[in-house]
């Protein structure tokens, strides 16, 4: 009977919790309660509202991606709350069986399916720590420069999938960012949850060395421009055209309406020149690319999270999706030797997570990308390709966390050709 009665007790208080609270909000409540906080310099131990403000700072980021490493388990801090380091990560083991076709990468990509279908190739299983990461953070304020952030991140996913590599390493004062960052187009965010680490074709994974204006006018309204170098793939051929080193910065900017529970709506666009030389007439030439996205996060109910990205524009594959894995931001005109332009392409995907409990959640993704040449391209050029995902996380404790996900993909060619790709992976991660 005892035991009965406390069981109502805990279910009725979760109810409580919960109620009129987004069940990722408890769940980062949960996460923000494990840290231990060391203070440091004179003075008495700050409020605890105080170390709660500096806390959501660790964890309110436009450009956070849900697979990013959570806040360290152990921090430094000042007793004047004005000045909070931290050293974290995340070990993350991943492990996957293709079937029915495999894909020779860590990450999902049905760019990568083999067309005719390869019988040699078609069962595979693999394991990778690739994701396991390391990073460092300070967060102050200083009567000089006002609110500023340094921020370094590596990633195990380098020389053989286990060396390490810079992911990311950024500083930003007020409004200011200068660094290696993910590109103000994109929008991490707005990313639905997944153990594949390739994600849905629309995502922009570009991480460049920019400049960032960004600020909030008030509590909904968020601008950002950036001026970032480039990384153009061009489709040369080196007959009759060739590679020329991009010598114009990528222009990017975004608008963003927030409302409550970290829901918005973000406008993003994209600015490129994208150089080549004309071997036909010994000169040097460029077309401008351009990209616009639109991307939101909505939680329409405590235990639903709706995620949704949508580009298109011209000469900007190699930021997403499929068209990283080949060279399509320009491409060969046949009706005019020495002659590239950039192709039309777009993206999209829609995602839905179902939270059955704060640290117990369901997502369902689908997504398309699409190759649109005004020109006839060979046959065996990609078409498009079709990407979906299902998957459960559990949160066994804040910072342990394991899931189960299935991938279905899909890639065509412009001769009609297809074929299909099947993964079931497995994940384990403990964050620090």
């Amino acid at each position: 009977m005892k035991k009965i009665i406390l069981m109502v007790i805990s279910v009725f208080s979760f109810t409580i919790v919960t109620n009129g609270q987004h069940h990722t909000e408890v769940q980062l409540d949960s996460l923000k309660s494990s840290h231990q906080i060391t203070f440091i310099g004179d003075g008495d131990k700050p409020h605890e509202d105080s170390v709660m403000a500096m806390l959501n700072k660790f964890y309110f980021d436009q450009f956070r991606h849900l697979q990013d490493p959570r806040a360290p388990y152990f921090m430094f801090m000042s007793k004047d709350s004005k000045f909070a380091m931290g050293i974290g990560g995340v070990v993350r083991m991943r492990g996957w069986y293709d079937w029915g076709g495999v894909i020779p990468y860590n990450g999902f990509i049905p760019q990568a399916i083999s067309i005719p279908r390869n019988d040699i190739a078609r069962k595979k299983i693999a394991t990778t720590p690739a994701g396991t990461a390391l990073y460092f953070r300070v967060i102050g304020n200083n009567h000089r420069l006002g609110d500023y952030q340094l921020y370094i991140e590596t990633n195990f996913d380098g020389y053989n999938q286990v060396g390490m590599k810079l992911k990311k390493a950024y500083a930003t004062v007020n409004d200011w960012t200068i660094g290696y960052a993910n590109s103000t187009f994109g929008d991490p965010a707005a990313f639905p949850m997944l153990i594949d680490a390739q994600g849905p074709q629309a995502e922009v994974q570009t991480t460049a060395v920019l400049l960032r204006w960004m600020h909030y006018f008030n509590k909904n309204w968020t601008m950002a421009a950036s001026v970032e170098t480039p990384q153009s793939q061009v489709g040369y051929d080196n007959v009759t055209t060739s590679k020329v080193d991009d010598w114009a910065p990528n222009i990017a900017t975004f608008g963003q309406y927030s409302w409550g529970s970290n829901q918005h709506l973000r406008l993003s666009g994209i600015m490129r020149l994208l150089p080549y030389h004309d071997m036909i007439n010994e000169s040097n030439e460029h077309k401008i690319g351009w990209g616009v996205q639109l991307s939101s996060i909505i939680r329409p109910t405590n235990s639903i999270t709706l995620y949704a990205t949508g580009n298109i524009g011209c000469g900007y594959g190699s930021m997403t999706g499929d068209l990283i894995m080949g060279n399509y931001d320009l491409l060969n005109n046949p009706n005019s030797h020495g002659d590239m332009y950039a192709p039309k392409s777009f993206a999209w995907y829609g995602a839905m997570q179902y939270n059955f409990r704060p640290n117990l959640f369901a997502t369902a993704t689908f997504g398309q990308e699409r190759l649109l040449p005004q020109y006839k391209v060979s046959g065996n050029t990609y078409k498009y390709g079709l990407y979906s995902a299902f998957n459960v996380f559990w949160d066994i404790t804040p910072r342990f966390e394991v899931a189960a996900e299935v991938n279905f993909g899909k890639r065509a060619n412009f001769d009609g050709n297809s074929n299909w790709a099947r993964r079931a992976c497995l994940m384990a991660q403990f964050s620090f």
